[in-house]
């Protein structure tokens, strides 16, 4: 079945039709803070504030006054979207019925329910959702932190000026040049994200720079679509690319940002283009909240996304650990409406529907060569579990492989409208 926008949002992931209409118990309403703006977040905030029908106050907390959003930001490093086709603004969410505050969520108050915000603001809950995405592990990546050196070897895996800054290193690479990643360890966002960016670099340096080499040291044996990438690098970009497993060393690495060195098993490497892409954690003020473990990961109910550490926080997208989910924003999406649904029905006594989730990860390779991997979810007692999956085979034709692309142009338009309204 081809995706389309009117498919994605008339169907929905969960049913977000209200067949009671809601109430709110006792006198105020309940108020619901939501930390974060992306395609968790967002969507979170919409559809509290649409189905409860304004019973339910929902503020969202957001730094920037306009999202870029991460995915499909390789199709820009690859010259297939402009930067402002990332870019959405908090304009029609506002306009239905989400207070948005750009501002920085520093402290969470469990005992007294209230978010503290940079500007000194406090803001009372009675339920608090938290979809930061991602920060990023120090030391993770020897000799890089993202404090120091970001602006010298950019990680771009939160879009905005990164991506901008990686384009134009990119871009600017001399004939013959050498461009290095250094791929992260699991689990991080959008697992395929970090091979469809070296598809999309080498799509750029063919036609600009077809002498120059690429370089991908990862720390991991396998990868995302691994046997549909390999493939299509062999096809589109022959000698160009040297992907360094951890057999090889890929796992043993160091950069210097300063001499523009990536070290590899002890083997020194002078590059012009450097894209370190570290270990990653459930965003700060998931930490600060107190709801994260060990690992850095946030531990949700599968059933509902609700925290495990505090029955009144729900926890979505990347900084969750739910299970068999990838951190991508299909998922943060999906995940974002059962939380919606059970955040809603706890507040009004409004019907609830037991809970479903879905997710699919596009990935262009070159021109009109797009594959995908995707499944469906159930909730068990441990985790989020997948129940049916899919991925693109290798030796697919070309009119499959381009109705894959435009299918994830539909997924787009699609997925923007659904977060933003």
């Amino acid at each position: 079945m081809k995706l389309n926008r009117r498919h994605f949002i008339g169907t929905g992931l969960v049913a977000s039709a209200i067949l009671t209409a809601p109430t709110v118990w006792g006198q105020a309403k309940a108020k619901v803070v939501v930390i974060g703006g992306g395609a968790g977040g967002a969507t979170a905030a919409r559809y509290i504030a649409k189905d409860s029908e304004g019973a339910v106050e929902v503020t969202l907390v957001e730094a920037n006054p306009v999202y870029t959003t991460c995915f499909f930001s390789n199709l820009y490093l690859g010259g297939f979207r402009d930067f402002e086709s990332l870019q959405h603004g908090y304009e029609t969410l506002a306009g239905g019925g989400v207070t948005v505050i750009n501002d920085m969520a520093t402290a969470v108050d469990r005992a007294a329910k209230t978010v503290t915000l940079a500007s000194g603001a406090v803001l009372p809950y009675d339920r608090l959702v938290l979809s930061p995405g991602i920060d990023f592990k120090d030391g993770s990546v020897p000799g890089w932190s993202a404090d120091a050196h970001a602006e010298i070897m950019p990680h771009a895996y939160k879009a905005g000026p990164q991506t901008q800054l990686l384009k134009a290193q990119i871009e600017a690479m001399p004939e013959g040049g050498v461009f290095a990643m250094i791929a992260p360890p699991n689990p991080y966002r959008c697992p395929p994200g970090p091979y469809e960016r070296i598809s999309m670099v080498a799509h750029v340096l063919k036609e600009r720079n077809p002498t120059a080499k690429i370089i991908v040291a990862d720390p991991k044996e396998n990868f995302s679509k691994k046997a549909l990438f390999e493939e299509g690098w062999a096809k589109h970009y022959a000698g160009m690319i040297d992907w360094i497993g951890p057999d090889f060393g890929g796992g043993n690495v160091e950069v210097r940002p300063d001499t523009m060195e990536v070290v590899i098993d002890g083997e020194v490497t002078k590059v012009d283009c450097c894209n370190v892409i570290p270990g990653q954690m459930a965003g700060k003020i998931a930490a600060l909240a107190g709801v994260t473990d060990e690992a850095g990961w946030a531990p949700v109910d599968p059933a509902s996304m609700k925290s495990k550490m505090d029955e009144n926080v729900w926890v979505l997208g990347d900084s969750s650990a739910q299970g068999d989910m990838p951190k991508s924003g299909f998922s943060a999406n999906s995940q974002a409406k059962v939380a919606a649904m059970a955040i809603r029905g706890e507040l009004t006594g409004s019907r609830t529907f037991p809970a479903k989730y879905s997710n699919t990860c596009w990935s262009l390779i070159a021109p009109e060569d797009g594959v995908k991997v995707g499944a469906s979810y159930e909730p068990t007692p441990e985790k989020i579990a997948s129940v049916e999956s899919f991925v693109s085979a290798t030796g697919e034709d070309a009119a499959l492989r381009k109705a894959t692309y435009e299918e994830s142009l539909g997924w787009y338009a699609g997925i923007t409208a659904d977060m933003f309204g």
